[in-house]
This record gives structure tokens, C-alpha cells and sequence, in this order.
């Protein structure tokens, strides 16, 4: 079946995931096909996200490069994705609006490059997210920036040793689990809450939101990381 052969009528999750998985579309064609299932009225949120297709078995392949695979923990052989998601926070379900695939020999793009090229992009088709998400990978000065450019509210983890307010480590803060503010050097003042996990690991979860409770920064988070990957 063509993709002009596809009804605009909404689509749901799992179509648009057996779409994916059976077909191969260029990023504009994967947004022409689920579009019609963007609920603007509904709160959602962007997530950015990586994906590695495996290709281990492969000798020679163009856009294969070893790469870091979170599902094997591991560095393997692939073809790395940087896709961009739509996620409903009152039914739960992600559909990815558009992807890049990472090939810097190419194309001279890092990921962090196709990611803020695709947040452009989303700002041009008239996407108004609650949130754009992400994780420390793409916290960036660069990256945020461009995110405040575009007037949306960003939510992410940032890494203990990242550098804020006078020249200190943001471990080495006495951070509150209510709310702390800091100043991020380079870009401004922003909200952190430290979250511990039961084995004692500390993440630090930032906002440039106004005004943010520990709930709808938890809400952000546990929305990217209750997303699996689409391609496999």
C-alpha cells in the first residue's frame, strides 16, 4: 500500500508503530501520516529521544558506525536515530512526529544539530508542546536556548558535575528536594530538584519553567522515560 493511499483519518498508536515497523518513510512522509493524530487539545509534550537499529551482522553498510545501544549496554554496530515524539499525557501514548538519521561522515550533523533542526521545524508546523523533555545528553546551552527561543518550557536532567551559579559543581550545592535556584552559566536562572533512587543514585531534574512544583517536573520526566524506542 502507498502512502497516499493511507485514510487521514487519526491513527492510532499501534498503527502508526506497525506503519513504521513495516515501511520505510522520509521524516516529512512520517509527519503527512500522523498528523491527524496530534490531539492539540489534549497536554502533551515533546520527547526527544535515540534509537539504534542494529546492524551487527553487517560488514559494509552506509550510515552503520559503532555506537553506544542501551537496550545491549554495549557498543555495537548500527544505524542511529534521533527521533522527536509527541507524547499525550492523559492517555499515555507517544507517536513520533519526525526522526534524522545520525551520519556525521555524511552530513557533517551532530545529534544535538538534528535535534534543534527538528525543533524548528515542529515551531513551523505550528506545534505548542507543555513541554519539551529530554535528557542530559541534550542539555546544552545551544540546545536550551534554541528552546527558549521558541517560547516553549524545557525539562531535563543535568550532570552532577555541570558547572552553575560562581564556578560550582551542582553536586557540590546543598540542592532541596522541594526546589533550588540556580544560576546556569551561559544561559540564566533555573529551578533544580534532586531526586534519589532507592539504590542511592541522585539525578538532578531542571526547568526553565516559572514557578514549577516537584510533581509536574516528575510528570515531565517519568513521561520521557515511560517511552520506548520506536525503531528496533
Amino acid at each position: 500500500m502507498a502512502l497516499s493511499e493511507v485514510s487521514p483519518s487519526p491513527l492510532s498508536h499501534d498503527t502508526v508503530s506497525r506503519w513504521l515497523k513495516s515501511r520505510c518513510f522520509r521524516p516529512k512522509d512520517l509527519w503527512r501520516l500522523v498528523q491527524p493524530s496530534i490531539d492539540k487539545k489534549s497536554p502533551w509534550v515533546l520527547i526527544a529521544d535515540d534509537a539504534l537499529i542494529a546492524k551487527t551482522r553487517s560488514k559494509k553498510i552506509e550510515m552503520v558506525h559503532y555506537q553506544y545501544s542501551g537496550n545491549e549496554h554495549d557498543v555495537i554496530a548500527g544505524i542511529g536515530l534521533v527521533i522527536l515524539l509527541w507524547h499525550n499525557l492523559t492517555t499515555v501514548e507517544s507517536i513520533p512526529i519526525d526522526y534524522r538519521i545520525y551520519d556525521k561522515d555524511s552530513d557533517g550533523k551532530t545529534k544535538n544539530t538534528h535535534f534543534s533542526e527538528m525543533l524548528a521545524l515542529a515551531k513551523k508546523r505550528g506545534i505548542k508542546p507543555e513541554a519539551v523533555a529530554m535528557d542530559a545528553w541534550y542539555s546544552s546551552l545551544d540546545n536550551l536556548k534554541s528552546i527558549r527561543s521558541h517560547g516553549w518550557v524545557w525539562v531535563t536532567t543535568l550532570r552532577k558535575n555541570r558547572i552553575v551559579n560562581r564556578n560550582i559543581q551542582l553536586n557540590k550545592l546543598d540542592i532541596s528536594e522541594e526546589e533550588t535556584l540556580i544560576h546556569l552559566r551561559g544561559y540564566g536562572w533555573v529551578t533544580v530538584f534532586k531526586f534519589t533512587a532507592k539504590n542511592g543514585r541522585i539525578d538532578y531534574r531542571v526547568t526553565n519553567k516559572d514557578n514549577p512544583t516537584r510533581e509536574y517536573v516528575k510528570s515531565i520526566m517519568d513521561a520521557r522515560w515511560s517511552v520506548k524506542h520506536v525503531a528496533q
